[in-house]
């Protein structure tokens, strides 16, 4: 068990090396095993319900997020979870004498974030834009271009111009 505590804590120690915990931050270095590991442990609704007791109330022990969860799994349970959010980095935990506190840690959730949530949300923004143009009856224009860089096609290039947007295929429905 001192041994489990002391592997546990190092490894909290060893990711915050690697990133600390402020806004903008890059993910760790160690490749995907961070990804892997936080994604393993968002999986769980349990475990995202015991995340979401400790970001209400920090500083929680293993024995008090058990009494919040008590109907659905054991005591022991609750510290299987909090060993795999700890693995995943989303917890943190401090030894105070016999029993462990727990910390939300929302760090890789911002990784998560930064790694994505810019591409999806820039790609799900002009397609909507798009629906509702098409929704209106409007048309798109497409934006000015900067001054075209020493080399680069001229304007009346096609591969200069505009993309046109490719007409749907009406589709059939399939019997079978």
């Amino acid at each position: 068990m001192k041994r489990q505590a002391a592997d546990t804590s190092a490894g909290s120690a060893g990711r915050a090396a690697n990133a600390p915990q402020a806004d903008g931050v890059s993910a760790p270095a160690d490749g995907e095993a961070w990804l892997d590991a936080a994604l393993s442990a968002l999986a769980s609704p349990l475990r995202r319900r015991l995340l979401d007791h400790l970001r209400e109330l920090p500083g929680q022990n293993q024995a008090q997020l058990a009494e919040r969860v008590q109907h659905e799994v054991t005591r022991f349970a609750v510290m299987k979870h909090l060993a795999a959010l700890e693995r995943g980095g989303l917890v943190a935990s401090r030894r105070e004498g016999r029993e462990r506190r727990f910390w939300f840690d929302p760090t890789p959730i911002q990784w998560l974030h930064q790694r994505w949530g810019g591409e999806l949300a820039s790609y799900w923004a002009a397609r909507l834009t798009r629906l509702k143009a098409a929704a209106e009856g409007a048309e798109l224009h497409a934006l000015p271009s900067a001054p075209a860089a020493p080399g680069a096609a001229p304007a009346s290039h096609p591969a200069a111009a505009p993309a046109t947007p490719r007409k749907r295929r009406k589709r059939t429905p399939r019997h079978g």
